[in-house]
């Protein structure tokens, strides 16, 4: 017994050991290199840092270490509600924020970690054409501000990636690394990302998924037919792109299921039952028999047809009775039924069991010979309908004509959009549903939000949606041809509003969320301490600086949503304004965070506010005009509260 135990203690210890590691996995499958932890990489990941060293196996690149710093650096910005760019600001649960899809990553962190079902999104593609993005990760926000003329830096603006530049793939890996990275975080234990993707990145995106997801989260690639026929290239004409689909966790992943389509059912269920219950209801047939299924003891045995003949599947064994429901144990080559015999004669009481005459079966009777007989059980495309059916990853009726004709019927001007079909088709499949979320950080002109609304208007429940777009400029010269829109978000601000309009024009029985809040980035609200000793030239300036520490140009609702975010309270939430002992308050989540921004608080507010049971307090600082005892006692007043109800409430001042 003594020398069982060490080894019985040892094997335990080793199966704990791989538990860990397979959890660590989960939490860092960028950490991993196939079995084994990079422990340099799982140190950058928790905020240490290592030079990078020798190389390894894996999808390695110039700046690829540097991303993990940029990941981990805290954004200085906010976003700022544009209510006169919104449609239906106060009841809307859909998004669309103007900004850097960098930063605004970031911010969404806490207000929606694990709360999207899916990502979609259409990145540049690079194959030569230039793309923009941050020309040093440091200076996003700045470079943002600057490229977007709300800041005075003449010559600061996005930088480009061309194929002339060196380093041409680092330099697009290093855009997207922290990008999906950030994404990842975002989704659903159920979640998955979608990535649309030309041939010239394909495989570093896909080993750059791979590192982010795990390799084991691999859903599909899809091959997205985008036109037929066409003479450009030199040896094949391009007519596909892919879309790259990596589940949160593969485990989570409910099954898909798209509809059956018309050409099935036109070209397989071509069958009418003439007789009984189900009379009029079209089928198919399919044999009872067939040669790849496993052998089970209980599935070898007589069938007893029409005329009275016995049939039974190709074999060498036979029942020792001659009669309907006669078994056998079949052996290796022996072929079986699908089913057992008690299913068998419950599906044929229900009239689910067809025999037909053939000379082509390979069924035979007890003494070997051939058969005259074929059985067959019928699906019924009714209850095929309801199941749906497994979807192919060849994608082919969403072509880009396709998107071309839906922006000319809205007078869009955009080219190069994906089809709203194909990503309604993909929200559909991931069993997105009733008030999950999906988000786009590459929106362009807004195909996702345009499906997310006509999906929600046909299916009669909300799909809220969270499109991220850069204010890139369109092009001077085709002013003309873009319809006046200055920045491809104004394209897919304007594409939005049309939808919306046309949907409620529609007579579809369903009513739907048609609106969006637009948000755009901006600095913080809040003055940023900079901490770096070598930038503070006037300490007592920064000091003073400080005491009245929120921007001029700041309004109560800039605050009030900084505000929300920081609290980890998603930007769709209701505001309601309540008035408490004679000032406005804030409250969202029916009361459980109520934000005041009076700038003079007092006893009589703080008692109001601690009456209502509130979870989470927050009031500005300089509301307590440097008061140090009224806000000793509004610590009290809601530590008392919250002994009394036994429960927590979060007071804060900013």
């Amino acid at each position: 017994m003594n020398k069982a135990m060490p080894e019985k203690m040892q094997l335990t210890s080793m199966d704990i050991a791989e538990e860990k590691r397979q959890q660590l996995k989960a939490l860092f499958p960028e950490a991993f290199t196939g079995d084994k932890v990079d422990f340099d990489q799982l140190k950058r990941m928790l905020g240490g840092w290592v030079e990078p060293g020798k190389e390894r196996f894996g999808l390695q690149w110039p700046g690829k270490a540097e991303c993990i710093k940029i990941i981990q650096q805290p954004s200085i910005a906010t976003l700022k509600p544009v209510r006169e760019e919104s449609v239906n600001f106060d009841e809307t649960e859909n998004l669309f924020i103007e900004g850097d899809n960098l930063e605004v990553l970031k911010l969404l962190q806490k207000a929606y970690f694990g709360k999207v079902k899916m990502v979609y999104i259409d990145p540049p593609y690079n194959t030569g054409n230039e793309f923009i993005y941050p020309d040093k990760f440091e200076e996003t926000l700045d470079t943002y501000l600057a490229y977007t003329g709300q800041i005075d830096d003449e010559g600061r603006k996005f930088s480009t990636n061309t194929d002339a530049q060196g380093r041409y793939h680092s330099r697009w890996l290093n855009m997207m690394f922290p990008r999906l990275y950030l994404a990842k975080n975002l989704l659903k234990e159920s979640g998955i990302i979608y990535i649309s993707i030309g041939q010239d990145e394909l495989g570093n995106l896909l080993e750059l998924c791979n590192d982010i997801f795990g390799e084991e989260n691999l859903v599909t690639i899809c091959s997205r037919v985008m036109k037929t026929g066409g003479q450009k290239g030199v040896h094949f004409s391009p007519c596909v792109d892919y879309i790259i689909a990596m589940a949160k966790n593969i485990g989570e992943l409910a099954p898909f299921r798209e509809e059956i389509s018309q050409n099935l059912i036109d070209k397989v269920y071509t069958k009418t039952e003439t007789a009984g219950p189900r009379k009029g209801e079209k089928y198919r047939s399919m044999g009872l028999y067939q040669a790849m299924l496993d052998k089970r003891a209980n599935q070898r045995f007589y069938i007893e047809c029409p005329d009275g003949e016995l049939v039974i599947p190709p074999g060498e064994s036979f029942p020792g009775d001659k009669k309907d429901g006669a078994q056998v144990a079949p052996k290796d080559g022996d072929g079986v039924w699908r089913w057992t015999y008690g299913r068998f004669f419950e599906e044929k009481k229900k009239n689910n069991v067809e025999f037909i005459r053939s000379d082509k079966t390979s069924l035979v009777q007890p003494d070997g010979s051939k058969a005259t007989w074929n059985v067959y059980y019928k699906i019924w495309l009714n209850d095929r309908m309801e199941d749906g059916q497994l979807p192919g990853n060849i994608l082919e009726k969403f072509e880009s004509r396709h998107s071309s004709a839906e922006l000319k019927l809205l007078d869009i001007p955009f080219d190069f959009a994906k089809p709203s079909a194909l990503i309604k088709f993909l929200m559909s499949v991931s069993g997105v549903k009733e008030n999950d979320i999906t988000l786009d950080f590459f929106a362009g002109s807004g195909s996702t939000g345009h499906a997310a609304m006509e999906l929600a208007k046909e299916e009669g429940s909300n799909r809220p949606f969270i499109c991220v777009q850069l204010p890139e400029r369109t092009h001077e010269e085709s002013e003309e041809y873009k319809g006046g829109f200055k920045t491809i978000s104004d394209i897919a601000k304007e594409r939005l509003r049309r939808i919306g309009t046309k949907l409620k024009e529609d007579l579809l029985e369903h009513d739907a969320d048609s609106g969006f809040k637009v948000f755009k980035l901006d600095r913080s609200n809040f003055k940023v301490w900079e901490g770096d000793a070598e930038k503070i030239e006037n300490l007592e300036k920064q000091l003073s600086m400080h005491v009245d520490h929120i921007g001029k140009a700041s309004t109560s609702e800039d605050i009030l949503y900084e505000l929300l975010l920081k609290a980890g309270f998603p930007l769709s939430m209701q505001v309601e304004k309540r008035k408490l002992a004679g000032k406005d308050v804030f409250a969202i989540g029916d009361g459980a965070l109520l934000i005041c921004l009076d700038k003079e608080i007092t006893p009589a507010l703080i008692d109001a506010l601690a009456e209502t049971e509130p979870v989470q307090v927050i009031c500005l600082d300089e509301g307590f005009k440097g008061n140090d005892q009224l806000k000793a006692n509004a610590v009290q007043t809601f530590k008392a509260r919250a002994q009394v109800e036994e429960s927590a409430i979060v007071f804060r001042t900013v």
